[in-house]
């Protein structure tokens, strides 16, 4: 962290502050790790008016600064922050995402041009070898990479894949799952994606094995399967586009087929998208209740088992940070200072909110109309 000059906080801001930190163990120009050191006055006025994405932006203008940013976010989640903060600014913000379908066919094509599409290479240096940008499994692992694997077998046993199988993978990211199942399991993969990017280098990552790629939206598509997945892919769907959602994936699943829905959920069903996240990371994301996706599902799908490791995205998110600060020489002169405190941002807030239980990871495992006999999970 760079040093500044640290700018004393008015009294008006710092009784505002004093309001809306208590409990969370925060002080502003403090000594803690997770005290943030304010050097403009302005900060207070941009979060009032804005919520995080005030908070932000200042900080990718360096106005603020804080040894452990994702100490800071989690013990602001914890202690409740966000549901203090009401900025009168963000009210079209917060309207737009109830009253809006942000995620037609056009506009879900923005994700893969606008975060996506940012750069094979980068996300090689912050990813793990199968280039899997979801939530990892540490329940026995001591590494990324062992996370993300353990995490891709615990989708494959959930589903009960079998040689000659062929798998439907909707959102496909690099491939991922296509190339962990094909190489493991001996199935063969069809996935969607809306990034070329993804596409250009997920058929050369996974050559020679039985997998294809369609760059197609998932509304698309038409053929059948044994199995299907989707792995980080609902949180940018939107909840207007759940149902059309759920049905695609009946359509497309054979009768005794199984669906497996990994998605980040929310904890407050009445909550909007992060700004800043909607701003700068994800355009039109939009993280989904669970009594959303359950009602989507009505009378198309059994709900066979619901798992939650979310506390393991924090995990996967610091690794993920760790990667991206020890590459960042590589990409600096490309993408410059104010790119670096944005993602930086983006992956340290992200932690500190899954390590206050304020996001979750959800795996859900669909049938058509039950399992013969009943489902038997696996963790």
């Amino acid at each position: 962290m760079v040093a500044q000059h640290v700018e004393p906080v008015g009294d008006t801001e710092k009784e505002i502050l004093d309001s809306l930190l208590q409990g969370t163990g925060v002080t502003v120009n403090g000594f803690n790790d997770w005290d943030p050191r304010f050097y403009s006055a302005e900060v207070v006025n941009r979060v009032l008016a804005k919520g995080n994405l005030g908070l932000g932006e200042a900080y990718m203008d360096r106005l603020w600064d804080v040894p452990k940013l994702d100490e800071f976010f989690y013990r602001l989640l914890k202690g409740g922050v966000d549901t203090r903060i009401k900025p009168v600014k963000l009210f079209w913000h917060a309207t737009r995402f109830k009253l809006l379908n942000l995620e037609t066919v056009k506009k879900a094509k923005r994700i893969g041009e606008f975060h996506y599409d940012l750069g094979n290479s980068f996300y090689q240096a912050m990813l793990d070898k199968y280039m899997a940008y979801s939530c990892g499994y540490w329940k026995d692992a001591d590494s990324l990479e062992q996370a993300q694997e353990a995490k891709l077998d615990l989708i494959c046993q959930k589903i009960g894949l079998e040689r000659g199988m062929r798998v439907l993978d909707i959102g496909c990211g690099w491939g991922s799952f296509m190339r962990y199942a094909a190489e493991k399991y001996g199935v063969e993969c069809v996935g969607l994606t809306v990034s070329s990017e993804q596409v250009k280098l997920g058929r050369e990552l996974c050559k020679g094995l039985p997998v294809e790629f369609r760059l197609k939206d998932y509304r698309k598509e038409t053929e059948k399967f044994d199995r299907i997945v989707s792995v980080g892919m609902c949180e940018h769907v939107g909840r207007k586009n759940y149902r059309t959602y759920m049905k695609q994936a009946s359509c497309c699943l054979k009768e005794d087929g199984l669906f497996l829905l990994h998605t980040i959920g929310k904890r407050i069903r009445s909550s909007v998208p992060d700004p800043f996240i909607a701003k700068y990371i994800f355009p039109v994301g939009q993280v989904p209740a669970l009594e959303w996706l359950t009602q989507a599902a009505e009378g198309l799908f059994v709900l066979e088992d619901l798992h939650n490791f979310g506390a393991d995205y924090d995990k996967t998110l610091m690794a993920w940070n760790e990667r991206f600060e020890a590459a960042w020489p590589q990409f600096k002169d490309e993408l410059g200072d104010r790119f670096y405190r944005m993602w930086r941002y983006y992956l340290l807030s992200c932690a500190g909110a899954f390590r206050a239980r304020d996001l979750q990871l959800w795996q859900i495992v669909f049938s058509k109309k039950g399992a013969s006999g009943g489902y038997c999970s696996c963790r």
